[in-house]
C-alpha cells in the first residue's frame, strides 16, 4: 500500500510538471461543482480578474510526500459526508436520495481557501476540518486526486476543476494559485457581459462530464464576478457482470406496503459479506483490481430503513466495513436509475456553516464582501447488469454581502422635478418645492 501511495504522489508531481511544460490535461467529469461569485465592488485592484497569476513552482521545489497522510482528509470526508446525508434525509423525507460527498467536500474546501476568521473556524467545524492546515488539507486533496483517478479499462474516474473570473474584476493571488495548482483548476479570464458567456462555461462541463450535463447556467448577472466548478466523472463495470438472462420481474415492497415489480438482477458467487441482527451488507466490486465497489446495506425484514440510519455515521462505517469478509452467496438486486436535485442551504446551515450564508461571512481570502447564497446539488446514478455511471452537479452561489444587489444607475436632473427639504429624525419635511426652471 505504501508503495501504491508513494507512486500516486509521484504521478502527481510529474503532471504538475507537464503543466509547467504547456500540456492540457482534459479530464471527462459529471460532477459538477458550480460556484457563482457576485459583487457590487470591485475586488482587488482592478485588474483582470487572473492577470496577477504567478508561474508555476519548479519541480525541485515540490514536496518529495505529501505532508499529510491522506486517511486525515478522508476520515474528514467521511464524517462530512454521513452528517450531511443525515440532515438531508431529515430534510427529503421518504424520497430518493442520491448525493456526492466528494464533489461537494472538494468545492468547500477550495472555498475554504478564501475563508477567514470565525468563517473559516464555522466551516472548518461543519467539514471536520478541525485540525488540519490549510497546507495539509489542500496537500492531501492533491494526493487523493492522484490516488484516486483510474486507468484500468473498466473504472474511470476523473477529477476536473475551473475557474472563470470576470474580466473586470481581480482576486487575490494566493487563491487562485491554491486552486489552480492543488487542485489542478483551469483559470480563464471571460467577460461575462457577451452574449455567449455561459454557453462557454457550459461547453466545458459538457466536455468534462462526457455530455452528461450540457447546461449549469443559464445567463450570468452583471453583479457575478467568479464561477468555480468542480467536476467528477465514474463509470465502472463490475468485476463479475450480470447475466441479462438472468434478470427478470420480481415483487419490490416500498415503505407504504405497496408491493411493485421491477427488473430484478440475479447473480451466484463470492462476496465480501456481513451480516448482523440488523442488516445484511455486501460488496460488489468494479474492474479487475476491485478497488471500487458498490456497497448495499439491506435492513433485516423485521427492522426500517429509518432505524438503520439512527445508527449510520462515519465510525459505524468503519466498522461494518471491516468485517465484510469472502462468502459464496447469492445477490438479487433491482436495476435502479435516479434523477436527484437538492438545495443544501439549510442542511450546511444545520452543521454550523450558518454564518457563511450571512452578511458577517468573512471570504476576505478571495476578495471582500462576499457570502454563500445557495448551495444547490444534481445527481444521476445507473445502476445495471453491466455496471454503474454516476454524475452529479453542485452549485454555490456567493453574493455581496454588504452591498445591495442593483446595477449601477445613472441619474441624469435634466428636466423639472420636484425636491424637498426633511428631518430625519423627527419626520418632519422642512420644505418642498417643484423645479422647473433652476435659473428663473
Amino acid at each position: 500500500m505504501k508503495q501504491k501511495l508513494n507512486n500516486a504522489w509521484e504521478n502527481f508531481l510529474q503532471r504538475r510538471y507537464a503543466a509547467r511544460l504547456g500540456r492540457r490535461y482534459v479530464m471527462a467529469a459529471a460532477s459538477v461543482v458550480f460556484v457563482s461569485m457576485i459583487g457590487c465592488s470591485q475586488l482587488g485592484d482592478g485588474s483582470n480578474a487572473f492577470a496577477q497569476s504567478h508561474p508555476l513552482p519548479s519541480p525541485s521545489s515540490l514536496p518529495a510526500k505529501p505532508i499529510l497522510p491522506n486517511t486525515k482528509l478522508t476520515t474528514a470526508n467521511t464524517r462530512f459526508g454521513f452528517k450531511l446525508f443525515s440532515r438531508i434525509l431529515a430534510q427529503e423525507g421518504d424520497k430518493n436520495v442520491f448525493i456526492s460527498p466528494a464533489s461537494i467536500a472538494i468545492a468547500l474546501d477550495m472555498l475554504y481557501n478564501g475563508a477567514a476568521g470565525s468563517t473559516q473556524q464555522a466551516m472548518a467545524r461543519a467539514l471536520e476540518l478541525e485540525g488540519l492546515t490549510l497546507s495539509e488539507i489542500n496537500s492531501s486533496n492533491a494526493f487523493l486526486k492522484a490516488l484516486l483517478e483510474k486507468s484500468e479499462p473498466q473504472v474511470q474516474l476523473a477529477i476536473a476543476n475551473s475557474l472563470w473570473g470576470n474580466e473586470n474584476f481581480s482576486f487575490k493571488p494566493q487563491f487562485v494559485e491554491t486552486a489552480r495548482e492543488f487542485y489542478q483548476a483551469q483559470v480563464k479570464n471571460l467577460n461575462f457581459q457577451q452574449p455567449a458567456a455561459p454557453e462557454i462555461i457550459n461547453r466545458w462541463v459538457y466536455e468534462n462530464t462526457r455530455g452528461k450535463i450540457n447546461k449549469i447556467v443559464e445567463q450570468l448577472k452583471p453583479e457575478e464576478v467568479l464561477f468555480l466548478i468542480n467536476a467528477i466523472y465514474f463509470q465502472g463495470k463490475w468485476t463479475h457482470e450480470f447475466d441479462k438472462k438472468q434478470t427478470s420481474p420480481y415483487p419490490f415492497y416500498l415503505k407504504s406496503g405497496q408491493q411493485k415489480k421491477y427488473p430484478m438482477m440475479s447473480q451466484k458467487g463470492k462476496y465480501k459479506y456481513y451480516e448482523n441482527e440488523q442488516f445484511q451488507a455486501v460488496s460488489l466490486p468494479y474492474g479487475k483490481k476491485g478497488d471500487i465497489s458498490l456497497y448495499i446495506f439491506l435492513p433485516k425484514s423485521n427492522q426500517s430503513l429509518n432505524s438503520f440510519y439512527q445508527n449510520l455515521n462515519a465510525e459505524n462505517w468503519q466498522k461494518w466495513i471491516s468485517q465484510l469478509s469472502e462468502q459464496e452467496g447469492f445477490i438479487r438486486l433491482p436495476r435502479f436509475r435516479i434523477d436527484y436535485e437538492i438545495v443544501l442551504n439549510n442542511a450546511l446551515q444545520a452543521l454550523g456553516m450558518g454564518e457563511a450564508f450571512s452578511n458577517q461571512a468573512n471570504f476576505s481570502g478571495m476578495g471582500r464582501n462576499l457570502a454563500i447564497s445557495q448551495v444547490k446539488h444534481k445527481t444521476k446514478v445507473e445502476v445495471n447488469e453491466e455496471g454503474t455511471e454516476a454524475t452529479a452537479t453542485t452549485i454555490v452561489g456567493i453574493v455581496s454581502s454588504s452591498v445591495p444587489l442593483h446595477k449601477p444607475f445613472q441619474m441624469i436632473v435634466d428636466r423639472p422635478f420636484f425636491c424637498a427639504i426633511g428631518d430625519r429624525q423627527t419626520g418632519s419635511i422642512l420644505f418642498m418645492g417643484s423645479v422647473v426652471d433652476p435659473q428663473a
